[in-house]
C-alpha cells in the first residue's frame, strides 16, 4: 500500500492534548510526552491513513526505523537512561506512532511498562521550554 502525506496533517488530538511538539523530520513528526517521570518522545508519520507499521512501503519503513534509530540515540545521549523501551502500540490512538521511552532502575513504573501505572506528572512550562529546545537542538 502506497500512503502519500495528506495536504494538511491531522495530529490525533489525543497525541496533541499530550505531548509537546519538538520537530518534525523527513517522515515523522517528533513530540515530547507530557509526562516529566519518563523521558518519552513519540514519533508520528505523518500519514494520516496509517495505523500499523505493515500499512507502510518499504522506503517508509526504512525512514520509520532510521528516525526511530536516531531519536533513540538522541534521547539516550541526553538522558544517559539505563534502558530504552521501543513499542508500537496504538490500542487507544489508532494513528500510527511509535514510542521511545527512555527508562532508569528506580523508576516509578521500573521494571515494568509506563503505561497505567501512577499519574503522569506534567512539566512546568518553563521545564518542558527547556527540554524541548534540548530534543530540538539534536534533529
Amino acid at each position: 500500500m502506497k500512503l502519500h502525506p495528506p495536504a494538511e496533517f491531522q495530529l490525533d488530538p489525543r497525541l496533541e492534548a499530550d505531548t509537546h511538539f519538538v520537530a518534525s523530520l523527513s517522515l515523522c513528526d517528533v513530540l515530547l510526552m507530557n509526562d516529566n517521570r519518563f523521558p518519552w518522545l513519540i514519533l508520528v508519520p505523518r500519514l494520516t491513513e496509517a495505523t500499523e507499521i505493515v500499512d507502510l512501503d518499504e522506503a517508509q519503513k526504512s525512514t520509520l526505523w532510521q528516525e526511530v534509530d536516531q531519536a533513540s540515540r538522541e534521547l539516550r545521549a541526553l538522558t544517559s537512561c539505563d534502558k530504552l523501551n521501543i513499542g508500537a502500540l496504538g490500542n487507544m490512538v489508532r494513528q500510527l506512532h511509535i514510542h521511545v521511552i527512555g527508562r532508569y532502575a528506580a523508576d516509578a513504573a521500573w521494571p515494568g511498562p509506563v503505561w497505567g501505572k501512577g499519574t503522569a506528572v506534567p512539566y512546568e512550562d518553563i521545564a518542558a521550554k527547556a527540554v524541548v529546545n534540548n530534543f530540538r537542538s539534536k534533529f
